[in-house]
């Protein structure tokens, strides 16, 4: 465990992802780890708006008297929660929270501009910082200020609500499944692990290299529990008011911290084609100035993103250098294959090599990258599925803590005191329900009659 935490740092670090900043807790994201997070948004931001969903940009402070409006979700947060209480060399009347998330803030808004049926759904969603006081950090995985995207909704009825929260819950899947390669297991958090003032949480369970869990986007149908406490009302078709519907969704740059764990390796990062800042690294060798200048436009024209690495270093040095920052195809660019009309190119991968000739490169690296981002899902699916067990009876569920690395099925009686047994005993913690499983025997932990099925497992 230590020596694989060492790896990851070592990647963070060594790929130039990020720095560790004076500020206690909190990262300097470098330009490669922020182009990584750029792709992200560009194409989930897409994907929002295809949805119809609008950005807006909330305030960073909350006063703590519009925090405490809403009882069970302020609780939720206490412990992560930093407060702003004076203002220049005054202190505040009333302390302000930095936000660890943006519910009330939107529902304040809400009841100002919510009025009539007319006025839904309200399907807005948010870019923004925020901040939770967490007290051990790791890149991306978990820091006090993190970068997110939250999205928060209105709706006349609850079917709309829940269809929504499902709708953007299959959004997360489709992005992270097709475009970051990671195999995601998909379900309802329990009562004891869903969000604070939820009524619902859908979460995704991204499988790292290791076999620990970690939770990479949350779904949340609220009900209108939010709306009541703020006095959200609108007036319907039939001239009555009633309370709208809510839900919120939200992932963060952890997702950063998922490509490293799922997809790296010894060398370093291994990043998947579709969310790769740069296709392709060029790596001339010799003076070929000439070809260089004729492939950097050729791939331009064919809308392939490169880098190009001209500095004074050892072809060597380049290749591991390439392969730390985990571009997918790494093209040789040597004076002597060019003699005879060929490039070498690298997959970062399998790290196979392919001599193919000049006038082919764009046909070979446009077809690479569409098989090395399947090969990345397949390989990762793989490992993720090998790891996933069936625990019949308590023993047999202690048993794998101890000798295996993953996730376990059980069944499950549905009661709290089971999870918290199971978190004692073993460490591990409810991931989500197993919804599309049949249920056979009885409660793995307990005996008693089981209701459903569970994916229990470590966390990050």
């Amino acid at each position: 465990m230590c020596i694989r935490d060492r790896w990851y740092t070592d990647v963070c670090k060594k790929a130039d992802l990020v720095d560790y900043s004076s500020v206690k807790g909190s990262m300097i994201i470098r330009p490669l780890g922020y182009a990584i997070w750029e792709e992200m948004q560009k194409t989930l931001d897409k994907m929002f708006k295809e949805t119809g969903h609008e950005n807006v940009q909330m305030p960073m402070f909350i006063p703590e008297s519009l925090l405490n409006v809403e009882k069970e979700h302020v609780k939720g947060f206490a412990p992560e929660a930093a407060w702003v209480t004076y203002g220049g060399s005054e202190k505040l009347e009333e302390r302000m929270c930095v936000r660890p998330t943006s519910e009330v803030l939107f529902c304040d808004h809400y009841k100002k501009i919510i009025k009539t049926y007319r006025d839904l759904p309200k399907l807005y969603n948010q870019w923004c910082t925020i901040v939770r006081w967490e007290k051990t950090t790791r890149p991306f995985l978990r820091s006090r200020e993190i970068l997110w995207q939250e999205g928060h909704t209105m709706h006349r009825t609850a079917e709309e609500a829940i269809e929504e929260t499902l709708r953007m819950f299959n959004v997360y899947k489709t992005f992270q499944e097709d475009y970051l390669a990671i195999p995601v297991i998909t379900g309802k958090k329990t009562e004891k692990e869903k969000f604070a003032g939820a009524e619902a949480t859908y979460t995704l369970e991204a499988m790292m290299y290791d076999g620990y869990a970690l939770q990479n986007g949350t779904s949340h149908y609220f009900g209108n529990h939010f709306a009541e406490a703020f006095g959200i009302r609108f007036t319907d078709a039939d001239n009555t008011l009633k309370t709208p519907y809510q839900t919120s969704w939200g992932v963060s740059t952890r997702m950063i911290g998922a490509l490293i764990m799922v997809h790296g390796d010894d060398r370093g990062l291994v990043l998947p084609p579709k969310i790769a800042p740069f296709k392709v690294m060029i790596i001339p060798i010799g003076d070929v100035s000439e070809k260089l200048e004729e492939l950097k436009m050729t791939l331009k024209n064919a809308d392939i993103t490169y880098k190009v690495d001209d500095s004074n270093k050892t072809p060597g040095f380049k290749f591991a250098e390439a392969e730390v920052k985990g571009y997918p195809i790494r093209i040789e660019l040597g004076k002597r294959d060019l003699e005879n009309d060929m490039v070498t190119i690298v997959r970062r991968d399998t790290l196979e090599k392919i001599y193919v000739s000049f006038d082919n490169i764009v046909n070979e690296v446009t077809r690479l990258l569409e098989v090395i981002q399947k090969d990345m899902f397949d390989k990762a699916k793989v490992r993720r599925d090998s790891m996933i067990y069936d625990a019949k009876n308590y023993d047999e569920l202690l048993d794998i803590a101890k000798n295996k690395r993953g996730f376990v099925k059980i069944n499950w009686c549905g009661s709290e005191e089971c999870e918290n047994k199971i978190k004692e005993d073993t460490a591990m913690k409810s991931r989500c329900l197993i919804e599309d499983e049949s249920v056979t025997g009885p409660c793995t932990v307990c005996g008693k009659k089981a209701i459903t099925r569970l994916y229990v497992g470590k966390q990050y």
